[in-house]
């Protein structure tokens, strides 16, 4: 039988858990600008960027798809905790 100690801290668990949150906040984010909800133009812009007016199914898609895998990699990180 193992003692475990409930203040062990678990690295890959904290990791996981805090770049899951990170990618399904961002998924979030694109689902509601590509619905139309909010707009916010571009931030970090290379060549010549144009802000998405409007709705756009391409990043309401993508933006799905990382919602969805965030929050497998939050569900994954939490489980190693115990």
């Amino acid at each position: 039988m193992e003692n475990r100690n409930i203040y062990t801290w678990n690295t890959k668990a904290t990791v996981l858990t805090i770049l899951g949150a990170i990618v399904a906040l961002l998924g979030m984010l694109w689902v509601v600008q590509g619905l139309g909800i909010i707009e916010i133009g571009p931030i970090l812009c290379v060549a010549d960027c144009k802000p998405i007016t409007g709705r756009s199914v391409q990043w309401t898609v993508i933006g799905a798809i990382a919602l969805f895998v965030g929050s497998v990699i939050v569900w994954a990180g939490l489980r190693r905790v115990n």
